[in-house]
């Protein structure tokens, strides 16, 4: 149990959770463990007993020991007024083990670009969590819902190989 405010896993467990994943028993014993199901949703809990769900097991970023939640940074980079859509993914970076990576979609006719949201990022966010590569694209990968397609990213910054890239003439 942790304290009020701290990230966590968060868990629950109840006669109206589910029985398991059919036909998947290694996958039912990892979300099932110790009687509890492990939603993979990282949270904190105030005070009053209310959950805020702050992001994705799968998708926090180590980057040199710290735990970086993209959604975090994603929604600061979202207060630029330049930008209209950025979505943060971790690359395998040698020194520090993850880096961040922000893919941005910015306003029509602007002219912002990778070099400029970066520096204006370090003055929004703490040292460790600031974007060192940025790339501005045209569109970023969905699903028919909206939701964005981090895997899609993580693919494609393979392919490219870290580089910086801009969609922009």
């Amino acid at each position: 149990m942790l304290n009020a405010g701290e990230a966590g896993e968060i868990a629950l467990r109840g006669h109206n959770v589910m029985k398991g994943y059919y036909g998947r028993a290694e996958a039912t014993a990892e979300a099932l463990r110790g009687g509890w199901f492990h939603t993979g949703d990282i949270g904190t809990m105030d005070h009053e007993g209310y959950v805020t769900v702050v992001d994705r097991l799968k998708d926090m970023i180590i980057r040199g020991g710290f735990n970086v939640y993209p959604r975090e940074v994603e929604e600061v980079l979202m207060t630029h007024p330049e930008v209209s859509l950025a979505a943060v993914v971790g690359v395998p970076d040698e020194e520090y083990g993850e880096e961040i990576k922000a893919f941005v979609v910015t306003q029509a006719g602007s002219s912002l670009t990778a070099a400029e949201l970066r520096a204006w990022s370090k003055g929004c966010l703490a040292a460790y969590k600031y974007p060192r590569a940025l790339s501005i694209v045209d569109s970023l990968p969905m699903n028919a819902t909206g939701k964005i397609l981090r895997r899609e990213l993580r693919a494609a910054e393979q392919q490219v190989g870290g580089q910086e890239v801009s969609t922009r003439p």
